[in-house]
């Protein structure tokens, strides 16, 4: 029915990227109902995050590298209605985690909708598709997990206890987000879309994450102390360990040669890494916190 590019353009495998929300959401709910937990799971990260990417792409139609696809296909109608039946299922499958969880999900699903949309298009407002990003792939994703793992509504999640984590993964989204455009300045421009990569420039955006990751990791230390988990401020640092060699490597290498190290492949690797050290800090997280 649907077209082998068009299921390609959904980018099922580069939701891995976007699981440290979900596992960092995991290892602070007090208590974990694993039927919710596993449906969360499903809904997030095998419909609703390749829902967004397959809108995303009919709209963009990139003929270069973008985040999981280093060649993509051209984009057809189906794609589009691929996406919108992913979003659909993803909607019908939040009915069974309660009408808070089911509305998080439609309103992360407009959003993108949103980002992409050629009437209104955030994404090609370099600010404001900022902090959209940094928002809703950070604290109001894990707010998102964090009602559909326990099902306590909107009261528990005003509570200091699940909006300081929630925040402090936007944080992190905040600094990354620019280095997943740098190397789509030309597709960007050619589209019209200003994104906060090209305003800042190559050194400026390497610059700009590098403040956001410190801000990011002396806020998840100040976070662990004040839980008393010292030991996972140890592990916290061991995990950014390769995530900051690897990005001062790169940014040695473009310095030298940007035309080759600015690319889609160098940037692959840097969520590569970053994903899997998050990734297994908050499992760790989760059995010892």
């Amino acid at each position: 029915m649907f077209k082998k590019s068009s299921w390609e353009h959904l980018r099922i495998p580069f939701s891995f990227y976007l699981m440290p929300v979900f596992l960092f959401a995991l290892a602070t709910v007090p208590e974990v109902d694993t039927f919710r937990a596993i449906w969360v799971w499903v809904i997030l990260h095998l419909l609703l995050y390749p829902s967004s990417n397959g809108y995303n792409s009919y709209f963009d139609k990139d003929e270069k590298s973008i985040g999981g696809l280093k060649n993509p296909k051209k984009v057809t109608k189906g794609l589009y209605y691929l996406s919108q039946t992913f979003f659909f299922l993803a909607l019908l499958l939040s009915t069974l985690l309660g009408p808070v969880f089911l509305f998080m999900v439609l309103v992360y699903g407009l959003v993108s909708m949103a980002y992409s949309h050629p009437a209104i298009r955030l994404k090609k407002y370099p600010f404001i598709s900022w902090l959209t990003a940094g928002f809703f792939q950070g604290a109001f994703t894990f707010g998102m997990c964090y009602e559909g793992f326990s099902g306590f509504g909107l009261a528990e999640l005003a509570q200091k206890e699940v909006w300081i984590p929630a925040m402090l993964t936007s944080v992190l989204l905040l600094g990354s987000y620019p280095l997943t455009q740098i190397y789509q300045h030309e597709e960007d421009l050619k589209r019209g879309d200003i994104t906060l990569s090209i305003k800042l420039g190559i050194t400026g955006t390497f610059g700009f994450a590098a403040i956001w990751f410190l801000l990011g990791g002396l806020a998840f230390v100040q976070y662990f102390m004040s839980m008393n988990l010292s030991s996972a401020i140890w592990a916290f640092l061991f995990a950014m360990l390769p995530v900051v060699s690897y990005f001062s490597l790169w940014f040695l290498l473009v310095q030298k040669n940007p035309q080759k190290y600015v690319s889609h492949q160098m940037a692959m690797w840097m969520n590569k890494i970053s994903a899997t050290a998050l990734n297994l800090f908050f499992i760790y997280l989760a059995m010892h916190g």
